[in-house]
């Protein structure tokens, strides 16, 4: 594990989503951290990266945010 002090955070978060995500069905192949925020200023948490996803992903996705 990288010294980041917001890794802890960021893997919670995308784990978090992963799961929501995976609740309704849908995966997002990409979803990662974004490894290039690391580079950044470590007074900030690393970027969630949600990736490229098909026509179909996308539409899950859409109708699972329009639910609520």
């Amino acid at each position: 594990m990288s010294d980041h002090p917001h890794d802890r955070e960021a893997i919670a978060t995308l784990d978090a989503l992963r799961t929501a995500l995976t609740a309704h069905g849908i995966t997002l192949p990409s979803l990662d951290l974004h490894l290039l925020s690391y580079a950044g200023r470590y007074d900030s948490p690393p970027l969630i990266d949600l990736g490229n996803c098909n026509t179909a992903t996308a539409q899950r996705l859409a109708a699972a945010l329009a639910e609520r």
